[in-house]
């Protein structure tokens, strides 16, 4: 790899493009999605693992192929990206934060309920829950004969007719958040996702993408203690 020095003279004199257009010193590239060229031949980048997150919109599987024909997260994914795979689910009718990776390990452990990795969504339901549905989420409830493990439940805003509401749980169970609801008596109208442990769903546009930055990646292995 070209010094610092060595590469901004490169960009400098033209002969870098990214994604076919000439590159500005101090660009910002995404590993495993941009394509860089120098002087017309493609540099392919250190094979490191790659880590991306993406803004799901509803109707999008989070799988990386399916065999009905319907669009999928990979899907969005730019020709020439990484071979990527997300981390964990968010069902169709659901959007927000998504992680995918290469990272076997980091994306095995995240999904592992022996971590107690933080998952926050935010969930908008019809009606307004009273203080029983809130203790009995804060204290772990049994649908269907299933045990479901205690949700942190924070009130975000009431309006007419339907209720805004914060939920943090650690297990990450199939269609979790709408069976709890549903067992309480209130239809779940959104929910998307916006945080896993400290990753942010921040202010990333709805289907787009972006790579975790170095400290993200340290977080979220800090998080599962891979470092």
């Amino acid at each position: 790899m070209a010094a610092r020095r060595k590469a901004d003279q490169l960009i400098v004199s033209g002969q870098v493009s990214v994604n076919g257009v000439r590159a500005v010193a101090g660009q910002q590239v995404t590993p495993g999605v941009d394509r860089v060229t120098i002087g017309g031949r493609r540099i392919e980048p250190v094979s490191e693992s790659t880590y991306l997150m993406m803004n799901k919109p509803v109707g999008v599987l989070t799988s990386i192929g399916d065999d009905r024909g319907r669009q999928t997260v990979a899907d969005r994914l730019p020709g020439g990206a990484a071979r990527v795979f997300p981390v964990g689910r968010l069902d169709l009718n659901s959007r927000g934060l998504v992680l995918l990776t290469d990272d076997g390990e980091l994306a095995g452990r995240l999904m592992h309920p022996r971590y107690h990795v933080d998952k926050e969504y935010w969930v908008v339901i019809q009606g307004r829950p009273g203080d029983d549905a809130l203790r009995r989420l804060s204290q772990g409830m049994v649908v269907g004969g299933e045990q479901f493990q205690p949700a942190e439940v924070r009130m975000l805003e009431t309006t007419t007719g339907q209720s805004r509401v914060s939920m943090v749980l650690r297990e990450g169970r199939k269609r979790e958040v709408r069976r709890l609801w549903q067992e309480l008596g209130h239809r779940v109208l959104d929910l998307q996702r916006v945080r896993i442990d400290g990753l942010q769903l921040g202010d990333l546009e709805e289907g787009t993408l972006r790579s975790l930055s170095a400290d993200e990646v340290r977080s979220l292995k800090s998080a599962v203690k891979l470092s």
